[in-house]
This record gives C-alpha cells, sequence and structure tokens, in this order.
C-alpha cells in the first residue's frame, strides 16, 4: 500500500498543501493539492500568530482538498532563518548535530536555547587537524516553529518533519531533475525571496532576503488615488512594461520600475558575493521560480542585469501524476504549489 504525506506551505494569505504517494521513491505520484484563504494577521512572514485560526484552516483545507494523510512536512524560510557555512571535525552526523550547541554560539543572534539547529553535510575537506565535513548550519528561532507545529496539532495533523523552504524548492526544481552545473535557484515570494546556489544538484550557499512581489504591490497602493485599480491587478497588466506607455500608467510604471530595480540589484549582489568566495564555481545560469517571478519581463529584466541565462522553472518533470491530474491545470498553477510539493518529496514516507 503507497504511503503519502503532505507538504504544507503556510503563506501569509494563503494556505497550501500537497499530497504525494511515496515521496522517497524515484517516481513519486502526485495525488491531490488544493489552497485555501487565511484571514489577515494569521500567518505573518511564514510564522503563525494566530495557531487556532490556522488549525481551522487546515481542516478546511483536508476538507475540501480530500486529502487522506495526516501526516504532514512543514517549511521554515524567511529572515529569521539563519543558513551558513560550517565546517567540522569528521563524524556521524547524529554526532556532528549533537554537538552544533557547542559550537556554533558566536554564529548566532540568539541565545542557542532559543534556537533549532540543523546541519546539512556537502563535502568532506582535508583539515589542518585532520578530516572535516563542509556543510550548512541551518538555525531558526525556535518560538516561531513551534507556534507553526502547534497549529498543525490543533488541527489533527502530526508534523513528520520541518524543513528548510529554499531546500524544498532546490530538491523539486534542481536535484529530481538533475539539473547539472552551477545553478542559482531563486524564488521571488510574497515577503521572501530565497536564492540557493547548488552544484549538480546539491546546495552549497543560501540566502533568504526580505523582500518580494508584494513591495510592488505595496508601493503602488501607497502611491495610488482612491477608486481606481487595485494595485495587484496594475503589478499584473504592467509589468516591467517597455515601449509606449499610456500616460495614466506612467506613474505606476515608475513605482514598479524603482522596487523590481531594487530587488534585482540585491539578487545580482548576492551572486556576485557567492563567485567572488568561490572563484571556481561560477554560476552559469538562473532558475527562476515563486509568484514574483511571473512579472511581466523580470525574466528578461534579471538576465540582463546578471549576464546569465534564466530559466522560469517546471517543478513537475520528475514525478507521476495521480487519477484526475493533468499537467495543464499544475502547471497553471505551478508557482503556487511548488514549496508545499517540494516539501512533501523531502520526506520518505
Amino acid at each position: 500500500m503507497a504511503h503519502s504525506v503532505v507538504g504544507i506551505d503556510m503563506g501569509s494569505s494563503t494556505l497550501r498543501g500537497v499530497e504525494v504517494a511515496d515521496p522517497g521513491t524515484a517516481r513519486p505520484t502526485l495525488l491531490r493539492y488544493h489552497q485555501v484563504s487565511l484571514p489577515e494577521g494569521a500567518v505573518t512572514n511564514g510564522e503563525v500568530v494566530e495557531p487556532n485560526t490556522v488549525a481551522a484552516a487546515l481542516r478546511q483545507l483536508w476538507t475540501e482538498g480530500s486529502f487522506k494523510s495526516k501526516n504532514v512536512v512543514l517549511g521554515v524560510g524567511n529572515q529569521r532563518v539563519l543558513a551558513r557555512d560550517l565546517s567540522v571535525p569528521k563524524m556521524s552526523l547524529t554526532r556532528i548535530r549533537e554537538s552544533l550547541p557547542f559550537a556554533v554560539q558566536e554564529m548566532l543572534p540568539i541565545p542557542v536555547a532559543e534556537a533549532l539547529l540543523d546541519f546539512y553535510p556537502i563535502a568532506e575537506i582535508d583539515g589542518e587537524n585532520g578530516p572535516m565535513v563542509r556543510g550548512l548550519l541551518i538555525a531558526a528561532v525556535k518560538s516561531a516553529v513551534m507556534a507553526n507545529v502547534e497549529s498543525t496539532h490543533l488541527a489533527g495533523l502530526t508534523t513528520v518533519d520541518v524543513d528548510l523552504i529554499p531546500f524544498a524548492l532546490s530538491r523539486v526544481l534542481l536535484s529530481r531533475p538533475r539539473v547539472g552545473g552551477t545553478v542559482a535557484l531563486i524564488d521571488i515570494g510574497g515577503s521572501t525571496t530565497s536564492v540557493v546556489i547548488a552544484i549538480d544538484g546539491v546546495p552549497q550557499f543560501v540566502r533568504i532576503i526580505a523582500t518580494g512581489g508584494n513591495d510592488i504591490t505595496q508601493a503602488l497602493q501607497a502611491a495610488a488615488e482612491t477608486g481606481g485599480e487595485h494595485p495587484e491587478e496594475t503589478k499584473r497588466r504592467l509589468g516591467l512594461a517597455t515601449g509606449t506607455v499610456a500616460a495614466e500608467d506612467k506613474r505606476s510604471i515608475e513605482v514598479i520600475y524603482k522596487v523590481a530595480s531594487e530587488q534585482l540589484t540585491s539578487l545580482r549582489n548576492t551572486i556576485s558575493y557567492f563567485v567572488n568566495t568561490r572563484p571556481i564555481d561560477t554560476v552559469q545560469q538562473i532558475v527562476l521560480s515563486g509568484g514574483g517571478a511571473h512579472l511581466r519581463g523580470l525574466p528578461e529584466a534579471l538576465a540582463e542585469m546578471t549576464r546569465l541565462p534564466v530559466e522560469v522553472a517546471d517543478p513537475f518533470l520528475s514525478i507521476a501524476l495521480g487519477k484526475g491530474l493533468t499537467l495543464e491545470d499544475l502547471r497553471h498553477n505551478a508557482s503556487a504549489f511548488t514549496a508545499a510539493l517540494g516539501l512533501a518529496l523531502g520526506r520518505a514516507a
């Protein structure tokens, strides 16, 4: 009998779930997916503020989406999650994780007792005193993670794992499709943008930037006259428009370009930082995902600024589809459900 698990992506305004059967196999099957709206303020920057409200939304998600499994994987990925390079003496992964509280206090902005720590090994290297393991230290604020877990408990669900969202995205967009070479995966969400640089599908570098597609919407709202078009609709209609622009849209275009230019500059600088610290690992291309990736003209602008080829990702290349699901419907919603899919695929149920 197939085992299944549900990846849960908690956004500021939307709760998304994806159920996958046999996630640890070479060809897992996507069974079902669904999303429901969240009341404003229930979740902020991926952190649950009102557990009972989110629990009610989770129960609604299960009912409307007809999810069968009660096992869920949650994602974390905002400014209160740190990912940094760390090399430690070679030992088992269990012992490395046990040693983290004693080894990383000076790297953390909070006391060790208030953090959840994990280590993602990348490669073995030679150190001055013997073999070492190079990897990424992952540290998250414990209270924020536990509030998310509590909401699933209140909904009658079991959290079997908590994963870093950039890792989940890398898994579904780079590792499983076997994208080779040194690739920068950029996921532009509503309030955050994550950058993962991977070599042959293995993450080497992670940064989470506190800006996203909502920044453009909010800037348009602040500049808009009352009674006009909704800022989100204006953003989607205009994007990074080129050519002739109607007189009534000029102010909106200026606002969009200003915010987008700041975001693109930050992304270019992040990639440049990696290249400058790892000159032998030149980034060869950018894979783009997230709702913000669909801003008209943004892939082209990012390619021009970074002088790298940019490809918008397809998360459904390496999975089978359950009964009643079609690629056409999935790809229409691809950017919305990518994180939840990646979270589910990380759990060998």
